[in-house]
């Protein structure tokens, strides 16, 4: 399992710099997404996934790893939401924001590295077609929570939901870089 976590900590890096420089370049103006508005931005970015794995013909240049990324990086945004609301203006620096998002990720790969224990690295013998499917059903799952005003009966929350997405969308890169 060593390997999966430098694997991770690696691809993370690739998606924390983005947000960085996404953050320099427009501040938080993310910050007064509502959630549903933040699952309908990863909805669009995996069915464009779903789309290049489907279609003979790419109409625009980027592919995969730029959408699996923006898959992380909107969770990311998500999970921050869920901790602090949502903001009325941007309200935080790129300090601020990019210590939440490292909070949020260590939660996360601690949480991947757990399920990776238990599972034993079933994911490294998964198709990245399949992986794409799992995070449209979280969508899809978060979905129906946001509908039902946040209330589960018996199933995880969104949290959890969005955490599973980035894990799987980590897992997905790491499987496409080694292509």
């Amino acid at each position: 399992m060593q390997d999966t976590s430098k694997q991770y900590d690696a691809v993370i890096t690739m998606c924390r710099s983005l947000f960085i420089n996404k953050m320099k370049d427009y501040g938080c103006a993310w910050r007064i997404l509502r959630l549903p508005s933040l699952t309908d931005q990863i909805f669009i970015k995996v069915q464009r996934i779903r789309g290049l794995q489907e279609n003979e013909v790419q109409k625009v240049e980027e592919g995969e790893v730029s959408e699996f990324i923006g898959v992380i990086n909107y969770c990311i945004m998500a999970l921050i939401q869920i901790e602090k609301g949502i903001a009325n203006q941007p309200d935080l620096t790129t300090v601020e924001a990019t210590d939440l998002y490292d909070e949020k990720i260590a939660e996360t790969k601690e949480l991947m590295m757990n399920k990776n224990h238990d599972y034993g690295e079933a994911w490294r013998d998964m198709r990245v077609s399949s992986l794409t499917d799992l995070i449209l059903q979280k969508l899809l799952r978060v979905k129906q929570i946001e509908d039902n005003k946040g209330k589960t009966l018996v199933s995880e929350g969104i949290d959890a939901n969005y955490q599973d997405m980035i894990n799987y969308a980590v897992f997905a890169l790491i499987h496409l870089e080694a292509k």
